[in-house]
């Protein structure tokens, strides 16, 4: 009797189960604009945009994408609970819940789209209804030909 209600029983708490339902990884599409920008996922080469990265689910993740002449643009993944937690709790109960939690498969990888809009680096000249504004940036681009200076009043 215990060998056929194992059987009729198997089923339902592993389809409860996050962690075989989705897995403990999650793809997660990084681009940039422009197009062909270096990735780093916590500190490891990812690629060059547009790219698709497998994260595991449990951890949060440091994404930088970087390309030369521009500013990087950096930022960290956040996890959000399953919706398939409730099955583990109505179906696997505290077995399935405790799989999931050590697996990440509890989770979702937040956000599932990553688009990074990369900024010039350098000092931008604008022109607007006859007044000239200057934005100061960190690096100027080496493409740049000095117009000026500005010096200090006393």
């Amino acid at each position: 009797m215990r060998p056929r209600l194992a059987v009729v029983a198997a089923p339902f708490v592993l389809v409860a189960c996050a962690t075989i339902m989705h897995g403990s990884s999650q793809s997660v599409s990084i681009a940039s604009q422009p197009t062909g920008a270096s990735v780093m996922i916590d500190n490891q080469p990812a690629g060059v945009t547009p790219v698709a990265a497998k994260l595991k689910r449990k951890d949060m993740h440091h994404i930088a994408i970087k390309m030369d002449g521009y500013q990087p643009f950096e930022m960290v993944t956040t996890r959000k609970v399953s919706g398939w937690v409730w099955g583990n709790i109505i179906f696997g109960g505290l077995i399935g819940l405790a799989v999931d939690a050590m697996t990440g498969g509890l989770y979702e990888v937040r956000p599932e789209e990553v688009n990074g809009q990369l900024v010039k680096s350098g000092a931008v000249l604008s022109r607007h209804d006859g007044n000239v504004y200057v934005f100061l940036v960190p690096q100027a681009d080496p493409s740049w030909r000095k117009i000026g200076q500005l010096q200090h009043q006393q």
